[in-house]
């Protein structure tokens, strides 16, 4: 069983920048793909970013150039570098965990994560 918490989340201007994070329990946390996903009321869960324990790394088309995940395996926590925020980028934003092995690519599709936080609320403001 593997739990994972998020925080970070919370008010922030156009053009601003917010890190989250996200605490995962877990002995082999490093053999972990990790990824980050937002939904927005009334629409679909979409991905956001991914990160391999190789630490590859895969980011949405509409957060390339502006967001960043990365991990702290020492620290059993991955981050979402978010930059440059805009309105749209408003949503719940969701850690998940993916604790199988399938490929050393980040996974992109939410169904293959089997792990879930209970997600962190982001508002940009315009």
């Amino acid at each position: 069983q593997v739990q994972l918490v998020e925080s970070g989340g919370g008010l922030v201007q156009a053009g601003g920048s917010l890190r989250l994070s996200c605490a995962a329990s877990g002995r082999t946390f490093s053999s972990y793909v990790m990824g980050w996903f937002r939904q927005a009321p009334g629409k679909e869960r979409d991905f956001v970013a991914g990160i391999s324990p190789s630490e590859r790394t895969a980011n949405g088309d509409s957060v390339k150039g502006r967001f960043t995940i990365s991990r702290d395996n020492a620290m059993n926590t991955v981050y979402l570098q978010m930059n440059n925020l805009k309105p749209e980028d408003t949503a719940v934003y969701y850690c998940a965990a993916k604790t199988y092995y399938t490929s050393s690519y980040p996974a992109t599709a939410a169904y293959q994560y089997n792990y879930w936080g209970q997600g962190t609320q982001v508002t940009v403001s315009s």
